[in-house]
């Protein structure tokens, strides 16, 4: 790499770990900065797996405040998150290319819609639940963990818009307020991308100049993201969410 690629990569890397903690879908920074330096794709998608897990690990860590309370439900959701890491990177080599991104774009504009909709669906929830006399499943129960192992799968296989999944079922299925959700996504989001990088780490080329720069660069917008994240209102999460999200489409749309 040149020195004003390494500079973009760089760059790339601090807002994806900034955009990746408060939303999600940093990849679609990355991903074409790598490309665009020359990396192959999967070399570029097995490079940006590693090189974001700093930031991920990162957010998480700037979000501790709203884990507290929240290690059993943590500990429950990070099963469904290593087997569907693990799938996921196994499709990534497997599979070709254009298999999931027919998908990819149809998944995040659900996930979008689900966002719009939480509150009306959780509010409706709620109702038939109180008429049922039932109570709030506080970990969303079993399709909450079907549905977020499932985009694990996904986060595996190419990480964009994960974490728009994750905040669209959680936001669903879990009476919670957004940030503390959102604290959960990138615990999740962490554990996706480490044991994804792993299994890359012995099946897969880097280019360890990429892994380095977005690394340290993800690290670093970890932080920054959870500073900003927490400060926003669920309504401004929201439609931050809605913008990220809608972004990443039209960009999947147009690759």
């Amino acid at each position: 790499m040149s020195i004003w690629e390494m500079l973009a990569v760089f760059a790339a890397g601090i807002s994806a770990g900034a955009i990746n903690t408060i939303v999600g879908s940093g990849t679609l920074i990355t991903f074409p900065v790598l490309l665009a330096t020359g990396l192959p794709p999967v070399t570029a998608t097995v490079s940006n797996a590693l090189g974001l897990i700093p930031g991920s690990i990162s957010g998480a860590i700037g979000y501790r405040k709203e884990l507290r309370g929240q290690r059993s439900r943590v500990l429950k959701l990070t099963t469904g998150a290593l087997v569907g890491g693990l799938t996921g990177a196994t499709l990534l080599l497997a599979l070709p290319s254009t298999a999931f991104e027919t998908i990819v774009p149809v998944l995040v504009a659900l996930a979008l819609v689900l966002v719009i909709l939480q509150p009306r669906i959780s509010k409706a929830v709620q109702r038939r639940r109180a008429d049922k006399g039932e109570s709030a499943h506080p970990d969303g129960g079993p399709l909450l963990y079907i549905g977020l192992t499932l985009a694990s799968v996904y986060g595996g296989y190419f990480t964009a818009a994960q974490g728009i999944i994750y905040l669209s079922l959680m936001g669903m299925l879990v009476d919670d307020t957004m940030q503390r959700l959102n604290a959960v996504k990138n615990v999740l989001a962490a554990i996706v991308n480490s044991i994804a990088a792993l299994f890359f780490l012995f099946v897969a080329d880097f280019d360890w100049t990429a892994v380095l720069l977005i690394a340290i660069g993800s690290a670093l917008g970890g932080q920054i993201g959870a500073k900003v994240g927490r400060r926003l209102s669920p309504t401004l999460l929201r439609a931050l969410i809605v913008t990220v999200g809608t972004v990443a489409i039209v960009q999947l749309l147009l690759r």
